[in-house]
């Protein structure tokens, strides 16, 4: 098989990575900010559920969340009732990830001092009007380092959605492997320097436009 054959295979398959990057990317951050909300909530019950959540979360291994996402349906409802793979995995890492942006989340919010806050009441602005003009703004700037991060290790993580056998890039790698071609999956690694070398840039674009922002 040829090389440009074996790129095309293993691209088409990467496409799937990077759907389940983007999907989660986009509904595990704002997941993850009402989680941090959830967690600094004054109402005790809320409080501990979320922080239980994420205590969960960040406690078990990713892969065992996927197989419990995957299964848990089938075994509840009967035969027939699990989610799609892609479904199920993309679900699975969502709220594993929320769950890391929500600690990421509450470090940053508090992290901002608290005298700002006070100033901003003594002006007459409203609790949303501080958050958005005052806390988002110094929030934003302090978190984007470490959401990085999380984003990068995201990118790497979509590959154990093959577990629960979703056909990504790694997957698809080790079909070569079956068949006595073993390069394909160390060449799986040039994709992930690629888009994580993008990724990368990004970050870096964002935090410099940031600087402006002194914290």
């Amino acid at each position: 098989m040829s090389f440009l054959t074996v790129t095309a295979m293993l691209l088409k398959s990467f496409v799937l990575n990077c759907q389940l990057f983007a999907v989660t990317l986009a509904l595990a951050l704002p997941l993850g900010l009402i989680v941090s909300f959830g967690s600094m909530s004054r109402f005790r019950p809320l409080s501990w559920l979320t922080r239980f959540y994420v205590y969960i979360m960040r406690s078990t291994p990713l892969m065992l969340q996927l197989v419990v996402v995957f299964y848990l349906p089938g075994i509840i409802f009967g035969p027939g009732h699990s989610l799609p793979r892609l479904t199920s995995a993309a679900l699975a890492f969502i709220l594993n990830y929320a769950a890391y942006f929500s600690e990421i989340f509450r470090g940053g919010i508090q992290g901002v001092p608290h005298g700002q806050q006070e100033a901003g009441q003594v002006l007459g602005m409203t609790r949303s009007q501080i958050f958005f003009h005052v806390t988002l703004l110094q929030l934003i700037k302090r978190i984007v380092p470490p959401i990085g991060n999380e984003i990068i290790t995201l990118v790497k993580d979509t590959s154990l959605a093959n577990f629960i056998m979703v056909k990504e890039i790694i997957m698809m790698a080790k079909e070569f492997g079956n068949k006595g071609m073993l390069w394909p999956l160390l060449y799986t690694g040039v994709f992930f320097l690629i888009f994580n070398g993008v990724v990368t840039l990004a970050l870096g674009r964002i935090e410099k436009k940031l600087d402006y922002f002194k914290v």
